[in-house]
């Protein structure tokens, strides 16, 4: 049974995610939807794109996953089909899976062709869906599409690397539900250019010198319980993702706040990084 995943900025509240089941199902009874998510920002691709990223490994291999996007077609915005580490994504030309391809080739890609037999104003229910079920009948992508060769990428998902290599500049993709904030700087990167050097961490007006393993180091477990204080206690650390983030210890953004609101990290902002040299102050 084919599975195909629906990642989207529709939100719970609308019929758009509803309708789009519904389409899938009267066009192809026997798959599985899984939902990854419809809370989205509004329009935010790299946030899409650090979800998506995130997600897909952990399907089986075949699965099909619609990313509904800024999908509305015009001459900057063509649609896409790709076949990318043994998974397919079909999702508008805008740089959305900039962060798996600049990891991995894609196996095979082709921009959709199949608009002028239908007409199309929710190109996510209208087009998506039938190329979705094509691919789950085994249909193959070149005959929905014609094959091309490269897809637009999103220069700001990579972080920059000044030519001395002590710092990384990243910025903020990611805010997640306990309001962390997810930076583009990857731990593979920073282990490569760390080279056993002492860093500081910029994250706003917040430094950091440890990046810790799990969310309770910042807590000294030798102290009585009403001593420790752990509570909204910064810190820096790669997640399961393996990206740099900026947590609060056991945040809530509904009652003590996270890291965003109470740091004042928000999408797009500067985290930076930079080496030190053990003989060189840090400042």
């Amino acid at each position: 049974m084919a599975i195909i995943t629906l990642t989207t900025d529709f939100g719970e509240k609308d019929h758009f995610a509803g309708a789009i089941k519904g389409a899938i199902y009267s066009e192809q009874s026997d798959v599985r939807i899984v939902d990854i998510s419809h809370s989205v920002s509004p329009f935010n691709i790299p946030e899409a794109a650090y979800i998506i990223q995130n997600a897909y490994t952990s399907f089986p291999k075949g699965t099909i996953h619609i990313v509904g996007i800024d999908s509305e077609l015009n001459e900057e915005n063509k649609h896409i089909a790709l076949k990318l580490d043994d998974h397919y994504f079909i999702c508008a030309n805008n740089g959305i899976l900039s962060m798996i391809t600049n990891a991995i080739v894609p196996e095979k890609m082709v921009e959709i062709n199949i608009h002028n037999n239908m007409q199309s104003s929710f190109p996510v229910l209208d087009v998506f869906v039938q190329v979705a079920c094509h691919i789950a009948r085994g249909g193959t992508l070149e005959v929905i599409g014609k094959p091309i060769t490269e897809i637009k990428t999103l220069k700001n998902l990579a972080p920059y690397v000044n030519d001395d290599q002590n710092q990384i500049i990243g910025n903020v993709v990611y805010i997640d539900n306990y309001g962390n904030v997810i930076s583009n700087i990857t731990k593979s990167l920073f282990e490569k250019l760390q080279k056993g050097r002492e860093f500081t961490i910029f994250a706003g007006n917040n430094k950091f010198t440890k990046i810790r393993n799990k969310y309770s180091d910042v807590v000294d477990f030798t102290k009585t319980e009403n001593l420790r204080n752990a509570e909204g206690k910064g810190l820096a650390i790669f997640n399961s993702s393996k990206y740099l983030e900026i947590a609060m210890y056991k945040s809530n953004t509904e009652t003590v706040g996270g890291a965003s609101s109470l740091m004042g990290l928000n999408y797009r902002d500067k985290i930076t990084i930079n080496f030190i040299k053990t003989n060189q102050p840090i400042f």
